[in-house]
């Protein structure tokens, strides 16, 4: 396929973005996953004016220095920023950040700004992957509107996507290890600037669609399932939360709590949408973890397009950083946080009619190499920037990908702020596969019970 077809795909795309018509892409279309475009289905080239990079393979080999685990603690180590983008020099660089960028530095012109770096495309996946992307483009398919999936399994669904909600299909089913284990902090940035920590929790995923072989066949269709238990404070240690996620829209997530006080699992229907997040003491909501978390049925999702964006990249030092150096009052600390030049897809989010949310209008921004979400722009019933969200992905090599985990959501309008899944001082490790078992209310109260 030569470049003006795979403009005439991306113009098809748009085009069909506004409807319900969500199919697999032809034989021919998918060949273009073998030469211009990345096996994930980013633009393999770089930009025209060499500020973005070709795609070359990204990082896959382990790298030296400090680790957490098997993350890397720094990438990069040596190179300076390239220039600021500052409250007072933000209008040279509109075109290139979201509303949400744009408002905190307003917000904050004394204290937040962001550095960019040279763009390194570090992102890379394994090579099942690779492969299962390529065959996942002509026979995975949506059904029930976009809200199911079927035909895949092991890679990217929808490597050349027609739709926003293919879009964001592929960000849920985002390269992950089969199996992993770390820890993480859950922190409240108050209106006057203080932080008061949540909770402090230990934290086991596994991601089925990654086993080894799987096939569409073969795959239950569960994309992910995970089980934590609460070690700080003191008064909430013990409690636990599993949840398994499906890609049938006819079988809702299922969730089983175990409370400390009551000593007993229930299930917890409400773990899931806009509740706020007990996690973190309902400082944000449960769909706002990791960028998006959750089912996708109560939006309609519009692809806008694709475009260059400042967004935060190859953040490992900012993963490596202690709590406090990587955090100020009411953001982070910009000497810690790594912007690049990327190119994003930006997918429109309306809650769709009959269906209600707090948060009724967002906008996301997901980046080409990996589809991990980088920044989400969230609306209020009157159609004002309420909430700005923005991740902070790391290199893992061993796997290999690009994580994200660490999310702040920022309350424009509350000057407050949640740090989801905080790593600073924490491990990420990559661990073999536990028996599915181990993820279900059963298991959580027998364990509860010794």
């Amino acid at each position: 396929m030569n470049k003006n077809s795979i403009f005439a795909v991306i113009a098809t795309t748009l085009a069909l973005g506004a409807t319900n018509v969500y199919s697999a892409v032809s034989s021919e279309q998918a060949q273009s996953l073998k030469n211009e475009l990345t096996p994930v289905g980013a633009e393999k080239s770089g930009n025209a004016d060499g500020t973005i990079p070709e795609w070359t393979g990204g990082i896959t080999e382990k790298l030296p220095g400090n680790h957490m685990g098997d993350v890397p603690t720094e990438l990069f180590e040596d190179e300076k920023p390239l220039y600021k983008v500052t409250r007072e020099n933000m209008t040279e660089y509109e075109d290139l950040l979201s509303e949400g960028v744009k408002a905190l530095l307003k917000k904050y012109p004394d204290t937040f700004y962001l550095n960019v770096y040279p763009t390194h495309r570090t992102g890379a996946h394994p090579q099942s992957i690779y492969e299962n992307a390529l065959a996942n483009a002509t026979r995975c398919e949506t059904t029930e509107g976009g809200y199911s999936i079927e035909g895949c399994a092991g890679g990217t669904p929808f490597p050349i996507p027609q739709s926003g909600v293919e879009v964001m299909w592929n960000f849920l089913m985002r390269t992950e290890a089969p199996s992993i284990e770390y820890t993480f902090k859950n922190i409240v940035g108050n209106s006057d600037g203080s932080h008061t920590l949540a909770t402090q929790n230990e934290i086991a995923f596994q991601y089925p669609q990654f086993y080894e072989g799987v096939t569409p066949e073969s795959w239950s269709g569960e994309y992910a399932m995970f089980r934590f238990n609460t070690l700080a404070p003191p008064f909430k240690a013990g409690e636990s939360l599993v949840i398994r996620d499906s890609v049938d829209s006819d079988q809702p997530r299922q969730a089983w709590q175990y409370l400390l006080g009551q000593r007993r699992v229930r299930q917890a229907p409400t773990v899931s949408y806009d509740t706020p997040d007990f996690v973190a003491s309902g400082a944000n909501y449960f769909d706002e973890v990791q960028g998006f978390f959750g089912a996708l049925d109560r939006f309609d999702w519009k692809l806008v397009g694709k475009k260059e964006m400042l967004i935060p990249y190859n953040n490992n030092g900012f993963i490596g950083a202690s709590i406090d150096d990587a955090y100020m009052d009411y953001h982070a600390n910009p000497e810690e946080v790594r912007w690049e030049l990327h190119r994003v897809w930006e997918v429109e989010a309306t809650v769709r009619d009959g269906k209600r949310h707090a948060v009724p209008k967002r906008t996301y921004f997901l980046d080409e190499d990996t589809w991990l979400i980088a920044l989400v722009d969230g609306y209020d019933s009157e159609g004002n920037l309420w909430r700005a969200s923005m991740t902070t992905p790391f290199v893992v090599p061993e796997i290999p990908a690009t994580l994200l985990k660490t999310t702040m959501v920022f309350n424009l309008q509350a000057n407050s702020m949640s740090i989801i899944q905080a790593m600073q001082g924490e491990y990420l490790e990559v661990v073999p596969t536990k028996p599915e078992t181990y993820f279900t209310g059963d298991a959580v109260a027998a364990e509860a019970m010794r």
